[in-house]
């Protein structure tokens, strides 16, 4: 085993520092809540679990979905925990599918409480991703798990938007929400961001798509609808479970969609999937797109 870089000073081993995982106990789909206690609820749906694991905000679960195998890790809150979290999943797999189910708050008027969003691409307000790229290196979704997304969805019937999101580095400030007892920079800022066709606000897609398009792996970002900035709403109880709810569904679904075409590139010999590959379920996978 070569010798480690002294700057990074973390324990030897492979078992991950944050997320207390080692090499073959993660999938290579991978779903990624933001809440710890989400990843349990996600876990429910699954046909059986192999592995459980939780430290601090980063819970984990591996099993299988409809008989294929994925993982579910939370971030928790923020673009740092998501640098934390990639970085320790890319250590420890091939070239994983990232897919990120979370909440978010509505920009758009036509936007319902209650709806998706999946996301396109995501406006850098946050800094993590600074560290890593130049200030005008654009987050991008890759087109594959976007349209897996729109799919899944569709399936489904869920009302979704398709569109930019803005990556905020909090929640109060950071958004634009007034606080009596502090000052704000940018009091106007969702406001602006309206105006700019954005359709949400959220804390940690940026970070997702920067970092995984950085090491050629595939992520996209669903989000439900749980506040309506322009008409000062937001979800509560059963209509906040159904957002969950929806948002969870199209996301496991989409895993397996994505399983599907890769399926079918392998099939035709090509890297990147087309329209034109769209088929109809093989035996061995049994995850059609028709």
């Amino acid at each position: 085993m070569p010798n480690a870089d002294p700057r990074v000073a973390l324990p030897a081993g492979e078992r991950q520092y944050h997320i207390g995982l080692a090499p073959g106990e993660l999938a290579e789909y991978i779903l990624l809540p933001g809440d710890p206690d989400r990843t349990g609820r996600i876990a429910a749906r699954f046909d059986s679990v192999e592995r459980e694991h939780r430290h601090r905000e980063f819970a984990s679960v591996t099993g299988t979905y409809e008989g294929m195998r994925v993982s579910v890790v939370s971030t928790g809150i923020g673009t740092d925990n998501v640098e934390i979290v990639v970085a320790e999943i890319l250590a420890i797999t091939e070239r994983p599918t990232f897919v990120r189910v979370g909440s978010c708050g509505a920009l758009q008027p036509e936007m319902e409480l209650g709806d998706l969003v999946i996301s396109t691409g995501a406006v850098r307000l946050e800094t993590t991703t600074s560290w890593f790229v130049h200030d005008g290196y654009p987050a991008v979704a890759d087109y594959e798990v976007i349209l897996a997304l729109q799919e899944a969805a569709a399936r489904r019937g869920h009302r979704t938007h398709v569109g930019l999101t803005a990556t905020a580095p909090g929640f109060y400030g950071a958004q634009g929400r007034p606080i009596p007892q502090l000052p704000i920079r940018y009091p106007g800022l969702a406001d602006d961001m309206m105006r700019q066709r954005v359709l949400n606000f959220e804390m940690e897609a940026s970070a997702l798509l920067v970092l995984a398009g950085l090491a050629r792996c595939r992520a996209g970002v669903v989000c439900a609808v749980y506040a309506q900035r322009n008409a000062g709403q937001f979800v509560t109880g059963a209509q906040q479970d159904a957002a969950e709810t929806a948002c969870v569904e199209t996301g496991l679904d989409s895993l397996l969609i994505l399983a599907e075409m890769d399926h079918q590139k392998r099939q035709a010999g090509v890297d990147r999937w087309r329209p034109s590959l769209w088929s109809r379920p093989t035996a061995d996978t049994g995850h059609g797109l028709s």
